[in-house]
This record gives C-alpha cells, structure tokens and sequence, in this order.
C-alpha cells in the first residue's frame, strides 16, 4: 500500500499544522513565535472547512530525485473528533483517499480498484506508522513530542510573507523534523518533513478556500458500480 503511505504523509503534515496549535495554546511564547502561535490559534478557532490546491513533492536524497505530485484537498477539523479529509490526486496520475470516522478509503480509477480499512489498522505496520504518526496525536503528546522554534519571516510559493517556524521531536522519531510555514493571518501554507536519512516532504496549499461550504457527501468516496474492493 505505497500510495497509502505516501498519501497519509501529504494528510499527516496538514493535520499537523492545524493541530500544533491545540497543542500549545497554553503556553505564553514572546516575541515572533508567540505571534505566529496566537494568529493560528485564531485561524484553528475560527476555521469549519477548508478547500484548497495541494502540491507535495518528494524528494530521494540518495537518488537526488523529486517526484511530485499535484492536486485538490478537502479538510473539516471537527474540534474535539478525529477531522475528516479528502485529497483528490490528479497529477501525475488520479488516485482519491478519504477519512472519515477513522475509516479511510483509497480509489485508483486506473486498476478499477478501492481499498477500505480502518487508519488504527494500518497504523500497527511500521511503514505506516511512520507516515500516518500525526494523524491521531493527541493536544498533550503534540507538545510533550515537539519542540517549536521560530526560524524567520519568508516568502513562499506565490510570493506569500509567511513565519517559518521548526518543530524537533523531544524523542527518537522516523522524522528529523518538520519546518511549517504559517501566513499573516495563522494559515499554514506549506510543511516539509526531512526524515533522519534526508528524504523530504513538502506540502504546499495554494489559494486556500477557509470556511467555505463542505458537508460529509463532498469528503466521501464513493466508488462506481463495478469497482473492486479490497478490505485492507
């Protein structure tokens, strides 16, 4: 389940910039980063929905390759539950997941074929876990896990003015870290996870639609008559 891993990581990294917040919200912080803190702490209150562009590319140290891969995603926090997503690939080819209720679909139109499982599942292999480590953390393991450090202001993708903020794991981790980008208004906009052999991952969200018209049909995948399941 490659694409599942892969996808979970895009998903994985989002989750982490809307819920790093909760996770330190009770912690006075000076200066840049107690701005940044205070303004996604805002963002997180007020956000219902979010639709948005996703890019993620990845990047192979050793072979000193990018694959990259574009599309749309779906998010609904749902404050206090497990949020429901969905990321709708397109480039460089079309694959679907979604999760709601911890129960997570994978569509791929081109084998005619859908795999359903539950996200606590594929957590218990190692491969998965080390994607999807984000995805169910709770306010208190965010910042017993974390350190956050502001790093400067800088300009991303579309020429957006962002704080570029660093979070270390205080414990051994498959992840080296995870630098975040976060827009004046507390928008994060992009994530990059370098793992402890160098590979990289950036997620990068471009026009960003918060609080626009989402319901639970618009998150789920349902596949066509026809279509193979697979439990997984």
């Amino acid at each position: 389940m490659k694409k599942l891993f892969r996808t979970g990581l895009t998903v994985a990294g989002l989750l982490l910039a809307f819920n790093i917040i909760a996770a330190k919200t009770a912690v006075a912080q000076p200066g840049p980063l107690g701005e940044a803190l205070r303004r996604m702490e805002m963002n997180y209150q007020n956000l219902t929905s979010l639709r948005s562009a996703i890019t993620m590319d990845k990047f192979n140290a050793q072979l000193g390759e990018h694959d990259v891969s574009e599309g749309s995603v779906i998010y609904i926090p749902q404050k206090g539950r497990d949020a429901a997503f969905r990321v709708d690939w397109t480039k460089p080819a079309k694959e679907s997941l979604s999760v709601i209720n911890k129960i997570y679909v994978i569509y791929r139109p081109n084998i005619n074929t859908a795999y359903q499982g539950r996200v606590d599942k594929a957590q218990s292999s190692a491969k998965a876990n080390s994607a999807l480590a984000f995805m169910n953390m709770s306010k208190a393991q965010l910042n017993a896990n974390y350190n956050i450090d502001y790093v400067r202001q800088e300009r991303i993708s579309g020429n957006v003015e962002t704080w570029h903020l660093l979070l270390t794991p205080r414990i051994a981790s498959d992840y080296r870290s995870a630098d975040l980008w976060v827009d004046g208004n507390g928008m994060p906009l992009e994530v990059k996870v370098t793992e402890n052999n160098g590979d990289t991952t950036t997620v990068l969200l471009s026009n960003p639609q918060k609080n626009a018209t989402v319901n639970a049909a618009d998150i789920a995948i349902r596949p066509p008559k026809g279509t193979k399941i697979i439990q997984s």
